[in-house]
């Protein structure tokens, strides 16, 4: 028993597990193991990511997912899979027109724009091999995460999501049920935007082989070839990028690098400098960590737009080269800005990847740092949302960047842009902000100035920094990206995206520099409001 995963640029085949079902990737050329997939698969799964905005479908690609589904084999898309199954989708957010790619028009349905990022319960039909014989009252889980998730058509419908916010807005409850998911009249091809569905409901994986006709050892068997297939998709960084995970020669020397950085925290005391400081951790040990919580760096911001996709997109991937497992997490709700980084690494979305903020998110930092302990991370990245200050003065608790941080004793590399204010305004900013920050007890252990446009003028302002923070700022150059293909919540192709992030953060950071930024956090509870009004009333 065969079942294909599509592997093209711009798909994710490590977001999720699939419900441990596929056996063999088939690449654009529409082959396995040098076989047209039509002959060789039982059924094909096509994944999520940026697919349809990449346009890796190619037209041989096209033609044996066609055929599958002609010959009355299974054909499963889920999210960017799912559009490209469809007859459109509308990309065009943000501009004054829509832009529409084609799909393969074997569901009848199109896409347009709508943000979804919810951990989501979903009721199903029973108009697939899929979803036949489910209870009514039983629910589907999983989470969303696009952009274009409006869908309209005739296809017969799945799945119907729950949601509690669309486009950054609270939901009505009673108003909340959205289309998720939709079969073709024969019910071999369906679509679903709940990633994860497979993997969170064994009734959905045990009906698909049951349309397979699996006896227990072809299941077995599945399994087992599976296995190997993950292990295969983890020794490439990204998609056909051509850099070897398996090999890597950096990998011993930055697993001693961090566990060295790790252990000399431990035995310094900087308590003296910041109370609770993030580096009072224990006395040294060959683990470097008594509670089993991997060290943490935060990517915080003075504002949106500053390139904390892009940095962490880029240092995620840098680290990964070399041989270190990296977790990626958000602050809030909008998980779409670390899908870079897990095509990168070919990461696992986590169901603690969104750190909650008031009702915003999915866990809070409390939970997930408990879920963390006797991961097999190496290091977990935490991107943060717009501002570190970003709902600070907001009474729900916590609400910012910056109470996260506070909270969990996690130190932060301070980004900022300098293309909307210039360089000085920039200088000027990330300062006042790095100064609240330490005010708050927060660690700021490295500063990047992001698309300087003018190196003279950076070395300017340099010491202004320095002597107003105590960190020496790093300045990455402005590089020339088209807007629409790079902005994570407008259009982003994945790949180009991805690959661009880590030939800068390669060029500009020392990666040294930043493991020795991160440090092993710990929950020690909120500021309170009236906390953070007394520090900045000081």
């Amino acid at each position: 028993m065969k079942i294909g995963l599509v592997y093209v640029k711009g798909s994710v085949p490590g977001f999720e597990d699939f419900g441990n079902l596929p056996t063999d990737l088939v690449k654009s050329n529409g082959l396995v193991n040098g076989v047209k997939a039509s002959k060789e698969l039982d059924g094909i799964i096509i994944p999520g990511g940026t697919i349809v905005e990449s346009e890796s479908i190619t037209d041989d690609l096209a033609s044996e997912i066609k055929k599958i589904a002609n010959d009355g084999k299974f054909v499963m898309g889920i999210c960017s899979g799912f559009q490209s199954l469809a007859i459109q989708t509308d990309i065009g957010r943000k501009s004054p027109c829509p832009i529409i790619k084609k799909g393969l028009g074997l569901l009848n349905v199109k896409f347009s724009p709508m943000i979804s990022n919810d951990q989501v319960e979903a009721i199903a039909t029973d108009k697939s091999f899929l979803t036949k014989n489910i209870d009514k009252t039983e629910t589907i889980t999983g989470f969303h995460s696009h952009t274009y998730g409006h869908i309209e058509g005739e296809a017969s419908p799945i799945f119907y999501s729950n949601v509690k916010r669309v486009n950054y807005t609270d939901v009505e409850k009673g108003k909340n049920q959205v289309l998720a998911g939709v079969a073709n009249d024969d019910g071999n091809v369906v679509g679903s935007m709940i990633h994860g569905c497979l993997d969170e409901n064994p009734v959905l994986v045990e009906n698909l082989f049951d349309f397979l006709g699996a006896s227990p050892n072809d299941i077995d068997k599945t399994f087992k070839a599976n296995e190997r297939l993950k292990n295969i998709i983890k020794t490439e960084l990204a998609i056909d990028s051509g850099i070897n995970l398996k090999n890597s020669k950096y990998c011993t020397e930055f697993k001693k690098l961090l566990l060295n950085s790790m252990n000399k925290k431990n035995v310094e005391d900087k308590s003296n400098e910041i109370e609770n400081s993030v580096f009072s951790v224990g006395k040294a040990n060959n683990n470097y960590n008594n509670n089993n919580i991997p060290p943490m760096l935060m990517i915080g911001s003075t504002g949106s737009d500053s390139g904390k996709t892009f940095i962490t997109t880029g240092i995620a991937g840098a680290l990964r080269k070399r041989g270190l497992n990296v977790g990626i997490l958000k602050v809030g709700p909008d998980i779409r800005d670390i899908q870079p980084s897990l095509y990168l690494t070919k990461g696992k979305m986590e169901d603690f990847a969104s750190i909650k903020i008031g009702h915003l998110g999915w866990m809070d930092i409390e939970k997930a740092l408990k879920r963390l302990k006797n991961s097999n991370y190496d290091l977990v990245l935490i991107e943060g949302v717009m501002s570190v200050f970003t709902g600070l003065l907001n009474e729900k608790i916590p609400y910012s960047a910056s109470e996260i941080a506070i909270s969990s004793n996690i130190p932060m590399l301070l980004t900022t842009g300098v293309s909307k204010g210039g360089i000085e305004s920039a200088a000027i900013d990330v300062v006042s902000h790095a100064k609240s920050l330490k005010k708050m007890g927060i660690a700021i252990n490295g500063i990047v100035l992001n698309k300087v446009y003018d190196m003279k003028i950076f070395n300017q302002v340099v010491t202004f920094i320095k002597d107003n923070t105590g960190v020496d700022p790093i300045a990455i150059a402005k590089i020339k990206m088209d807007e629409r293909s790079t902005t994570p919540e407008v259009e982003i192709k994945l790949e180009e995206f991805s690959l661009a992030a880590l030939d800068t953060i390669e060029k500009y950071l020392d990666l040294e520099k930043i493991i020795n930024m991160a440090a092993i956090p710990k929950f020690k509870g909120y500021l309170s409001f009236e906390d953070i009004k007394a520090i900045f009333k000081n």
